[in-house]
């Protein structure tokens, strides 16, 4: 053959290889997979393949021990807890952390008893905090105990350990009253670091069933850090709990007593015990006029957000709370003002209806969507009498509304009024309808059926409705179709006519694509059914979409992206290491400009923003699903992670966390952590636009 074909050849591929994959940076650092073995081991745990994953936990290479255990973190098979809990005692500190961690996503109980004995030999402090999580993520109700059996020095690295593994525990929903004890002991710790403090008050946060033991032994405590702690996340969960505090004081005025003999003894540090408020000493302000204060004054949003949400609504309380939302609406951030317009919806007491759709016209600042709350708001409140001039005020914006989610969001006001049906339902089936207006439509319609006042010759057409939904096949429409004919409320006997159209329609459902839908449905047919467990998801296999290699090692560490939206750019820096098949997803995606032109679609104040859908609703994926990558990341502010319907659906939409999410650890795959832009994402709103995103060339 000419050496000058061979040259053409060889230039044909490279030109190839340069087209499919993005080149890794001369200066950025190589990814561990540039590594064979650990493709190796990544590809094990793709395909879901513990047994292949076992034998690396014994190499004599602890680098691999350590990623064979992180591998099993993500795949989460029981069978593989016997051969972890040895690299408890590995001599590696990289490989014991990586053991628990292992542990703690499988959450297998029978971890227990080998986890509370590595805490009290455990020497590294790291180490350890990972042993307690773990141990918190394993424990049940009855062995909860365990998290404190434990001998507790003196020392503040033990003490943060403490208090994640109760956190963790309390995100499970375990909890008690001496667990709730301990956790204000640490609270109190002087030189406890504020990861410590966060895990700690986050998980009072997440304590249900609980309130008058909270009201009893953290008040104090919580009403100290809600005003000074100076992390505003810690702040912000204070206030979350204090909430519960005052909802329960605003039902019962009667003080509780402080002091109880019913708690066994605990040995506290001194300081821990010196830092107590006094059993006797009253709170220099009470947790309603707290909140009410937080809710204007907190230098940062998000504390003020979670005090607003937080505020009482009893009627001695709803003065006060009022005028701080009222001073919100006014004052603040679009997302501030938008939850002091939901607590409205919510909780109004003697509002005019008028009165709260004239603070939407009165605002023309304020985000669309903050005047469709109050919208939404004065139906709902509003006199029989005021309710038809509201009625007819939204359906004559509706037609001129500037975007199908300025739509949704008028369509859902308009849900607060069964006058509305026959408006809703023709926007719900309008011929050409967006996807994006036809699901609100019939999401609307379901929230109609569900007042208290619908009327029960309407049933019928609200039947039909449903039924014209499932038969429709639009993704969004069959999980609304479904809810509704799966409420006893609302059809007290399936036909089953209603069965056959549930399952015919589940049938024509493209997997994995429609994964989510197919699970809604399959959902209804088991409640319908009366099936004694849930019928398992047909999940994707790793052979119907293999993670691409040559993409992942052609991102260097460090690898930047640049989101450019409507609101401003956003830098965002990818986790090859973590995330090898979300990232290979996300460059191959970005490099078929797939995401440019799309929008963000949810967006919940002080939680997440949502996006990279291609229906613009959150129905959205793409042909494949990937399997879930849990690394040993925490959501931070920033953190950008793949939204799911469960365990190995992930696809294309990914969310972008305004604060500390620890409920989401170990849930959802972290893939990207953003580097520079902040502000532009706590601005970003339902609607906002993804303008493009492409790779940072260096």
């Amino acid at each position: 053959m000419p050496i000058r074909t061979r040259f053409s050849w060889a230039l044909l591929l490279l030109l190839a290889a340069c087209a499919r994959t993005p080149q890794p940076s001369a200066s950025g650092p190589a990814n561990k997979y540039q590594d064979a073995t650990m493709r190796q081991i990544g590809t094990a745990q793709d395909e879901r393949n513990a047994a292949a994953l076992l034998p690396w936990l014994s190499n004599g290479n602890p680098i691999y021990r350590r990623e064979a255990a992180l591998a099993l973190a993500s795949v989460q098979a029981p069978t593989a807890v016997p051969a972890l809990l040895p690299l408890l005692r590995d001599a590696e500190p990289s490989v014991r952390r990586a053991a628990a961690y292992a542990l703690g996503q499988t959450g297998d109980s029978t971890a227990v008893d080998s986890l509370r004995v590595r805490v009290l030999k455990e020497n590294d402090d790291v180490v350890r905090r990972y042993v307690h999580e773990a141990l918190g993520r394993t424990v049940t109700r009855h062995s909860l105990p365990e998290l404190w059996r434990v001998e507790t020095l003196n020392d503040t690295a033990r003490a943060a350990a403490l208090a994640w593994g109760m956190s963790r525990a309390a995100l499970r929903g375990l909890t008690s009253p001496e667990s709730i004890r301990r956790t204000v002991l640490l609270l109190n710790e002087p030189k406890m670091p504020a990861r410590g403090r966060l895990a700690a008050v986050v998980g009072l946060s997440r304590t249900r069933g609980f309130d008058a033991d909270l009201q009893r032994l953290a008040e104090g405590t919580l009403l100290r850090i809600a005003q000074k702690d100076r992390s505003y996340a810690v702040r912000a969960a204070a206030a979350s709990t204090l909430g519960r505090i005052a909802a329960l004081a605003d039902k019962a005025p009667v003080p509780v007593p402080v002091t109880t003999a019913e708690e066994p003894p605990v040995a506290p540090t001194p300081a821990a015990t010196a830092a107590l408020p006094p059993a006797a000493s009253p709170p220099a302000v009470n947790p309603a006029a707290l909140l009410a204060r937080l809710a204007t004054k907190d230098a940062d949003y998000r504390v003020r957000l979670s005090a607003i949400r937080a505020l009482p609504f009893g009627a001695e309380a709803y003065p006060a709370s009022r005028a701080a939302v009222f001073e919100a609406l006014r004052r603040d951030r679009a997302s501030v003002a938008l939850t002091a317009a939901e607590w409205l919806l919510a909780h109004a007491r003697g509002e005019a209806g008028p009165s709260l759709a004239a603070l939407a016209d009165g605002n023309k600042q304020a985000s669309i969507r903050v005047r469709a709350a109050l919208l939404r708001a004065a139906v709902r409140h509003a006199s029989a009498a005021a309710r038809p001039s509201l009625i007819e005020t939204i359906e004559k914006r509706y037609p001129v509304a500037g975007s199908v989610y300025e739509k949704g969001f008028l369509l859902e006001a308009l849900s607060e009024d069964p006058a509305a049906f026959d408006f809703v339902r023709g926007e719900a089936f309008a011929t050409g309808q967006s996807p994006v207006v036809a699901g609100y439509a019939l999401t609307s319609l379901l929230t109609m059926r569900r007042l208290a006042d619908f009327p029960a010759a309407r049933q019928a057409d609200f039947a039909a409705a449903m039924r014209q939904g499932l038969a429709g096949g639009d993704v969004a429409q069959l999980g609304t179709a479904a809810e509704a004919l799966a409420d006893a409320k609302l059809y007290p006997e399936a036909q089953a006519a209603d069965l056959a159209a549930l399952r015919a329609a589940q049938a024509k459902l493209q997997l994995p694509t429609e994964i989510e839908a197919w699970q809604q449905l399959q959902g209804a047919l088991d409640k319908l059914t009366k099936a004694p467990k849930p019928t398992p998801s047909p999940l994707a296999t790793a052979a119907q979409h293999p993670i691409d290699w040559a993409v992942v090692q052609a991102v260097p560490l460090g690898q930047q992206v640049r989101l450019r939206t409507n609101k401003g750019i956003i830098l965002l820096e990818l986790k090859p290491n973590e995330a090898p098949g979300a990232v290979a997803s996300f460059v191959t995606l970005i490099n078929q400009k797939f995401y440019d032109k799309l929008y963000f679609h949810r967006v919940v104040p002080n939680f997440v923003a949502q996006g990279g859908d291609p229906r613009g609703d959150g129905n959205g994926s793409v042909a494949y699903n990937l399997r879930s990558e849990f690394g040993d990341l925490h959501y931070e502010e920033g953190s950008v992670g793949l939204a799911s319907a469960g365990k190995d659906t992930e696809s294309c939409q990914f969310f972008i966390t305004h604060t500390p999410t620890p409920h989401l650890d170990g849930r959802y795959p972290i893939f990207a952590q953003v580097v520079g832009g902040m502000d532009v994402v706590h601005k970003l709103d339902i609607g906002d636009q993804i303008l493009s995103i492409e790779l940072v060339t260096r």
